[in-house]
């Protein structure tokens, strides 16, 4: 089994409350918008991390971090990038990575909304974590922690905070 802190747009800013919240996981997921480098710096310092570069993010982050990643945690096929929409509006060059590899969990960010909807046409959990930053129309930091144990998504949890 696995435990995985899931976040996105961070947007050079990380709050304080993301270290207790993942402090046992095994490994830190980033879905994109990360600011800078020193971000990932801190967080690879922390856990274990892959990560996906957005929109926003600068030429280090992009050189660093991949658009998309398609990997297997436990019996699991993930597949995370920024920009993906959600289920029946999936933004197309995601839709067409989902139909060619099928994956088990997709995971984007951008939007700055939580959203966790299992998708049934696709056979797919979605999750979007939302913004774990300060940029942004946003009214909650939110970010997400849950487990993977072999074919079973499980345990989610949501942390949520007003920004003020």
């Amino acid at each position: 089994m696995i435990k995985i802190g899931l976040i996105s747009d961070t947007h050079n800013y990380l709050h304080p409350k993301i270290f207790n919240f993942f402090k046992n996981c095994d490994e830190i997921w980033h879905a994109g918008d990360i600011g800078n480098i020193d971000i990932t710096e801190d967080l690879k310092i922390f856990k274990p991390l892959r990560a996906v570069y957005g929109n926003m993010d600068d030429f280090d982050v992009r050189h660093e971090y991949p658009q998309h990643q398609i990997f297997q945690c436990e019996d699991v096929k993930v597949f995370m990038t920024h920009i993906g929409g959600y289920p029946n509006n999936y933004y197309k060059p995601a839709k067409d990575i989902i139909l060619k590899e099928k994956p088990d969990l997709f995971i984007c960010g951008h939007s700055h909304i939580l959203k966790i909807i299992y998708d049934k046409k696709y056979n797919l959990l979605h999750i979007n974590p939302g913004a774990a930053g300060k940029t942004g129309y946003h009214k909650k930091i939110t970010f997400v922690r849950f487990c993977i144990d072999k074919k079973e998504i499980k345990d989610l949890e949501i942390m949520e905070i007003d920004r003020k």
